[in-house]
C-alpha cells in the first residue's frame, strides 16, 4: 500500500478558471507554502464544477497503478535510465531529470516534485538539497550506469521508496491543477465539450486514475516543444480527439482517443525506437485506464 497520505488533502475539489495561465510548462508556478488544505480554493468562472477527488484507499489503488505502469513495482527503477534518453528518470511517476547543458523538448517534473517535498518537509537527502545548480548530476547514461551501484544512488532510490505517498499526492495535485489550463488552451468552440469529458471522467476513480496517469506520463499537452510535425500529445490532444458513441463511457472513448493520439505521436517520430519499443508499452499502459474490479471504498 502506497504510504504518506494526509487525509485532507485527499478530497479537495478544483474549480476551473477563465483567464488562468496557460503557458507551456506543466509547472509555471511554485507550489504554496502553506499547508495543502488551505491553497486549493478558487472562485468558479466558466460554470463547470470539474472535481477531482479520492478516498485513501482509492489514493493507494491509483499509486500503486502508477508505480506498476513506470516500475512494474520494482524499487530498482526508482532510479533509471532509459535507453534512448537524455535525461534519468526517478520515482514512482519517472519524472525527468535533465543533466547540466541538457535543454530536451521535454517538460522537466522532478526539480518541482523536490520542490513540494522539501514544502511537505519530506527528509530529502542532504546531496539532493545542497546540490547547485539543481541539475542530474549525471551528464549522460553511461556516466549513470557507472555510479548506478554508488552511495549517492542507493540514498536516492532509498528515499524515492519512502516517500511514494508524497509522490502519488504530487501527481494527483499537478493532474488537479492542469485541468484549467488544458480547457482554457482549448479552441474556444470546443471547450464546452472539453469540460464534458473532463467532468464525466472526474467522476469515478478509474477516469481520475486516467487523467493523474496520463498528465504525468504524457503531459498536459501545451508544451509547444512537445510537438511532432505541430501535433502535440497531451491530455488537451486527447479530450480534442475523443468521439464518444451515444452509449460508449468516457473512459473507454479517452482510452480510444489516447491511443490514436500516441500511435499518431509514434508515426511522426524522427527516432524509430518510438514506433518499435515505445508504442506497444504506451499501448498496453492505456488499457489499465479502466475502473478498479473491486473499487477502493475507504
Amino acid at each position: 500500500m502506497v504510504k504518506g497520505f494526509f487525509p485532507l488533502i485527499l478530497l479537495l475539489s478544483f474549480f476551473i478558471l477563465s483567464g488562468c495561465d496557460s503557458g507551456p510548462e506543466k509547472e509555471e508556478t511554485a507550489e504554496s507554502s502553506q499547508p495543502a488544505e488551505e491553497a486549493e480554493t478558487a472562485a468558479p468562472a466558466s460554470g463547470a464544477d470539474i472535481s477531482l477527488a479520492l478516498k485513501p484507499a482509492q489514493m493507494d489503488w491509483v499509486g500503486q497503478k502508477i508505480f506498476q505502469n513506470e516500475c512494474a513495482g520494482k524499487l530498482q527503477c526508482l532510479v533509471h535510465w532509459n535507453e534512448g534518453e537524455a535525461f534519468p528518470s526517478l520515482g514512482i511517476g519517472h519524472f525527468i531529470w535533465y543533466p547540466e547543458g541538457v535543454n530536451g523538448r521535454f517538460v522537466e517534473s522532478f526539480p518541482k516534485l523536490i520542490q513540494y517535498m522539501t514544502q511537505r518537509q519530506a527528509s530529502v537527502p542532504d546531496w539532493l538539497v545542497n546540490l547547485e545548480p539543481f541539475d542530474a548530476p549525471w551528464p549522460d547514461r553511461e556516466t549513470f550506469l557507472e555510479a548506478e551501484d554508488s552511495t549517492r544512488v542507493a540514498e536516492l532510490r532509498e528515499f524515492l521508496a519512502g516517500t511514494q505517498g508524497l509522490q502519488a499526492e504530487f501527481i494527483f495535485r499537478r493532474a488537479r491543477e492542469s485541468l484549467d489550463k488544458v480547457v482554457e488552451a482549448a479552441p474556444e468552440q470546443h471547450r464546452e465539450r472539453v469540460t464534458q469529458h473532463l467532468v464525466e471522467l472526474s467522476a469515478t476513480p478509474g477516469g481520475v486514475y486516467a487523467l493523474m496517469d496520463y498528465v504525468n506520463f504524457k503531459g498536459e499537452g501545451l508544451a509547444q516543444s512537445e510537438r511532432y510535425d505541430g501535433e502535440g500529445w497531451g491530455l488537451l490532444q486527447v479530450l480534442l480527439e475523443m468521439k464518444p458513441e451515444k452509449e460508449q463511457a468516457a473512459l473507454d472513448a479517452f482510452r480510444s482517443a489516447a491511443g490514436e493520439v500516441l500511435t499518431r505521436r509514434a508515426e511522426n517520430a524522427e527516432n524509430p525506437i518510438e514506433r518499435e519499443r515505445w508504442l506497444p508499452g504506451w499501448l498496453r499502459r492505456l488499457e489499465t485506464y479502466r475502473e478498479p474490479s473491486e473499487a477502493p471504498s475507504s
